[in-house]
């Protein structure tokens, strides 16, 4: 019969071979190294699918590190015996499996109102989309600063549903998104990623800027089917709530970027991209709705410039038709015209607004931004018989 000992030691040599999940292949393997294989571990309690095994690290007292926990024994009294008290990690209730999960914060929650938000474009669909509380993954790529996310966001605000945002980078990994484990005051817990999080409360999961992802989002792949997921550090099988839905946004379609305006864009699994049922191509607002998306903003600055608003859409309007056209390489964002209307209240100045605010922009670009907006801004009126110029002529690009 194998000792506890003899179990601790072999349950701590495959953890730190091959973590805390072991196929049959690999206890072959250790076999064949001359460690006898142990055929308890390979039993039907602790299968979790063909050919592979969850270790009963709880079980046997062993953390994530693979150290093995002392367990106490009963100091004897006159009274009735004491319960052995059992280890401090993963062993509340000496189980095969984490007894209690805790969560880093209090998950998702419902967003508030932006009340400077004006709906656009897919904003109505997206409506729909949430009130059906269907699994129905949506992909919504567009340029930059155009509000692919505050789209989504006020979508759930409106309704009252709860929302979870998760930026994702190119370290974002299965430990990040689904969760992992936690050393808090000496004990190691573990702790629900947002995507666990989501799931459970029934929220919208919104994955912002999805095309900076890895292959790592791979482990996302049976959740974009609205199927339940096997977390194998936990053994806890957590199943989609009602109304849990996965929203991605995006600069590019997944498929990378060629004109180098967005390099960390990388190319997703086409399998992965599959699982997105419909793709948006989100375009900027129109200039009727960026007017009073600008004169909301500057009501709530304080601005009191009709005038200016209307020179800055006529402007960000221009720059992009020119843009679409190919004959420049740069644009104007709604994102980069409210940075503009603030740099306004700052500095009180409307060109030290704009120049500020299109300092990033190489030279050429900036003279040529700065040249037409001079042309749009109204002239004083002067005595002369020439015929006045019009604005749409000598635009400098």
């Amino acid at each position: 019969m194998t000792s506890r000992a003899d179990k601790v030691n072999y349950l701590t040599t495959i953890l730190n071979r091959f973590g805390t999940t072991v196929t049959m292949e690999q206890l072959k393997q250790l076999d064949s190294e001359g460690i006898k294989r142990q055929v308890w571990v390979s039993g039907e309690k602790y299968r979790i699918g063909r050919g592979v095994y969850q270790l009963p690290l709880a079980e046997y007292g062993i953390n994530m590190t693979g150290t093995v926990m002392p367990m106490r024994k009963p100091e004897p009294v006159a009274a009735a015996p004491v319960v052995p008290v059992a280890p401090a990690i993963l062993q509340e209730k000496a189980a095969t499996k984490i007894s209690k999960v805790l969560r880093i914060d209090d998950g998702p929650t419902v967003p508030k109102t932006d009340p400077l938000y004006v709906p656009f474009g897919f904003y109505d669909k997206m409506l729909k989309i949430v009130t059906s509380k269907q699994f129905y993954p949506v992909f919504v790529s567009g340029l930059s600063g155009n509000g692919k996310t505050m789209m989504v966001e006020q979508a759930c605000a409106k309704l009252g549903r709860e929302f979870m945002r998760v930026n994702i980078t190119p370290e974002t990994d299965e430990d990040d998104l689904i969760g992992g484990f936690r050393l808090i005051d000496g004990e190691t817990r573990w702790f629900d990623g947002p995507v666990l999080q989501a799931m459970k409360s029934g929220a919208i999961l919104c994955l912002d800027e999805i095309d900076r992802g890895s292959n790592k989002l791979m482990c996302l792949q049976g959740i974009l089917e609205g199927k339940p997921i096997f977390v194998k550090k936990t053994g806890e099988t957590v199943s989609p709530g009602p109304g849990f839905n996965v929203i991605a946004t995006a600069n590019t379609k997944g498929k990378g970027d060629e004109t180098g305006r967005f390099m960390a864009a990388t190319i997703l699994d086409d399998a992965f991209l599959e699982r997105f049922p419909i793709t948006v191509e989100q375009e900027y607002p129109d200039t009727k709705v960026e007017t009073k998306i600008l004169a909301r903003v500057f009501d709530s600055l304080g601005l009191q410039d009709k005038e200016f608003s209307e020179i800055l859409v006529k402007w960000a309007d221009i720059i992009r038709k020119t843009f679409e056209e190919g004959a420049i390489d740069e644009l104007i964002s709604t994102r980069r015209l409210v940075s503009i209307a603030k740099a306004y209240q700052i500095f009180e100045s409307r060109e030290d607004a704009i120049q500020y605010c299109i300092n990033r922009f190489d030279a050429e670009t900036k003279t040529a931004f700065m040249d037409l907006y001079i042309k749009l801004v109204p002239s004083e009126p002067v005595a002369s018989s020439a015929p006045e110029a019009s604005a749409d002529e000598d635009i400098p690009f």
